[in-house]
């Protein structure tokens, strides 16, 4: 990757976008909404703002895709190779696609390339493996009964997934949807779509048939709530705020009570105790915990819990890495630290720093919007003191690059500090005592723990969160089992 190549595609073109419904691209019956970079402030292209009749028409493909068995009823082995064929395809388009995707979200394009069309080709590839590698089960019955369990797809399943990863989100949901053989009906967010427009393109040339994969364009409040209202739609999966998802598990009831898995916000706690094995190490994967894309990630170490006695010199060395981030246009390779997805997310960033310093924090570097000159949204790296169980920046998601720092004085207390949440997501210790790393593991109520890192992206590995941050995992082989539907048959011998 050089920056020539990503300047020429940076310059190009981007048309007008439409709906992609039953194989075909269609425009909608609503208006267009206008996509603006977070890089420079620019209108890039349109969109189109779907009506409830275009989500209604979409999901009616979809159905319709599903219960004629024109994927559902391919041998495991031909969605194999039509899903592979699609990874291929991510993999060829990977500098296309990142460069699309940070003009649309801001992500700084180093990160971008790798965390975008890169994981969602491998997604692809591993659920694509898995098609023919996930067996029914026969029960240990008495002798005068054969007891099968089958393991069929689900049905339509519904999509919505968030901004800041589109492409990534987005594969952990489809791969192995389709992988069990449902059909999709797919809703972006109207802040990022153009890279899941594209996918759906790449999907059609891999030979994935018409109507199992369609994406609708437009506004949660419409397309979004229309489809989680539909009684056509089996299965809803949900990457956002802790807010939408309450209304999607309401819609789930109000219709027919369709399974609904949600990968919500996180507060996760980053726990640094003096017998750490590298100070500096830790130091530099704190910074990095919360800043890498402008801490615009679910999992990101937002609250950074720190024994006293190393206290004053481990903020010090956060904060020197924290001041030399370079922040800057998210396609320039020099740029460690992009831009923010939008005004309205700046705004509430800089709305958290003003409240936690009138809640008394104490504000160590950063906390100011920057490069105002390039026109699109940008803020330095932002770290507070003092910042106590209580405030709101301890309790709520930012999602963007403000740390919060708090003291403890042992083992029982980080722990209680790191539970004191709503949110049970992601966490991290940095210890070199075994014994300690385990208790650490075992108390910190979160889906997963980082032990002397923080950051793990192998699709091997579960991803999902407890108390308010979720339910159900995506990514490994056990993200399959929200897409499959075990039934069970009785055979008289």
């Amino acid at each position: 990757m050089q920056q020539h190549q990503i300047d020429i595609l940076r310059s190009q073109t981007v048309a007008p976008q439409l709906l992609f419904i039953d194989g075909k691209w269609q425009p909608g019956t609503g208006s267009q909404l206008e996509i603006t970079s977070p890089a420079d402030g620019e209108v890039i292209t349109t969109i189109e703002r779907a009506s409830r009749a275009d989500m209604q028409a979409a999901i009616k493909a979809a159905r319709k895709s599903f219960d004629d068995g024109r994927w559902a009823n391919q041998a495991p082995g031909e969605r194999k190779r039509v899903l592979l064929k699609l990874a291929d395809l991510i993999q060829q388009n990977e500098l296309e696609l990142a460069v699309l995707g940070v003009r649309d979200n801001g992500t700084e394009i180093g990160m971008a390339i790798k965390a975008e069309p890169g994981s969602a080709a491998g997604t692809f590839r591993y659920y694509a493996e898995a098609t023919d590698k996930v067996y029914g089960e026969i029960a240990p019955t008495s002798a005068s009964f054969l007891g099968l369990i089958h393991k069929q797809p689900v049905g339509v399943v519904g999509a919505i997934v968030p901004w800041n990863m589109p492409l990534m989100i987005g594969a952990w949901k489809l791969a192995p949807a389709l992988a069990a053989g449902n059909s999709v009906v797919l809703k972006p967010a109207e802040e990022a779509s153009l890279t899941l427009l594209r996918l759906a393109e790449l999907a059609a040339e891999a030979g994935i048939p018409d109507g199992v994969f369609n994406v609708v364009t437009g506004q949660g409040s419409e397309v979004g709530e229309e489809l989680a209202l539909s009684m056509d739609v089996d299965v809803l999966v949900f990457t956002g705020s802790g807010n939408t998802g309450r209304r999607l598990l309401e819609y789930s009831a109000r219709s027919n009570m369709k399974r609904c898995y949600l990968e919500l916000g996180g507060k996760s706690a980053n726990i640094v105790f003096a017998d750490a094995p590298d100070l500096d190490k830790a130091a530099l994967g704190a910074a990095m915990a919360i800043f890498r894309n402008s801490g615009q990630i679910c999992v990101s170490g937002s609250r950074l819990l720190v024994e006293h006695t190393i206290h004053d010199e481990f903020v010090a060395k956060v904060a020197q890495h924290a001041e030399n981030l370079r922040v800057g246009n998210p396609l320039e390779l020099s740029s460690q630290i992009g831009a923010i997805n939008s005004q309205r997310q700046l705004t509430s960033n800089l709305e958290f720093v003003a409240k936690a310093k009138e809640q008394g924090a104490d504000l160590v570097t950063g906390g100011e919007q920057v490069l105002q000159s390039l026109g699109g949204y940008y803020m330095q790296p932002t770290i507070f003191t003092g910042v106590e169980s209580h405030h709101h920046l301890a309790q709520h998601e930012v999602f963007g690059p403000v740390l919060g720092v708090t003291p403890f004085n042992n083992e029982a207390q980080a722990i209680a500090l790191a539970n004191d949440c709503n949110y049970g997501l992601a966490g991290a210790a940095w210890t070199s005592n075994l014994g300690r790393a385990h208790r650490m593991i075992k108390a910190v109520n979160t889906g997963g723990m980082f032990i002397n890192t923080y950051g793990g992206a192998d699709v091997t590995m579960p991803l999902g969160g407890v108390k308010q941050s979720g339910n159900g995992v995506d990514k490994s082989l056990h993200a399959m089992d929200k897409y499959i539907n075990l039934k069970t048959a009785w055979i008289q011998l």
